[in-house]
């Protein structure tokens, strides 16, 4: 999320905005954009509606929720999902230009590829 932030500006100077979308409930995202001092716009999805609308939600095993709980983290919140880590372009018609998503949550889409998208897209 933090990398994101490094172009917001630009990305903003060219059109566009971000918007985060996380799993998180509302009040762990507050401390999150405390935490980050973040300020681009980071929404709950914590139903994984917009995740399965996407098609990027993902079952996590049994072995591993029990793993998550020993960190505190609960996933009966989300039905045992998660979303793959995962970047959309879209643009101002609502039809997604450029998709990332990558099963590796490790492997992010580096900012420099991403402000190539939005400079291809407004430069047509």
């Amino acid at each position: 999320m933090g990398q994101l932030q490094t172009i917001e500006s630009e990305l903003k100077g060219l059109g566009f905005r971000i918007v985060g979308v996380s799993p998180d409930r509302p009040e762990a995202l507050r401390e999150s954009v405390a935490k980050l001092d973040l300020t681009y716009e980071l929404v709950s999805d914590s139903s994984m509606d917009v995740a399965r609308a996407f098609g990027i939600a993902f079952k996590v095993d049994d072995e591993t929720i029990a793993r998550y709980k020993e960190y505190g983290i609960d996933l009966d919140q989300t039905a045992g999902q998660l979303p793959v880590p995962s970047v959309f372009v879209i643009n101002t018609e609502g039809n997604v230009i450029f998709a990332h998503a990558n099963p590796d949550y490790r492997v992010r889409l580096q900012p420099d590829i991403l402000l190539a998208v939005a400079r291809a897209e407004t430069a047509e």
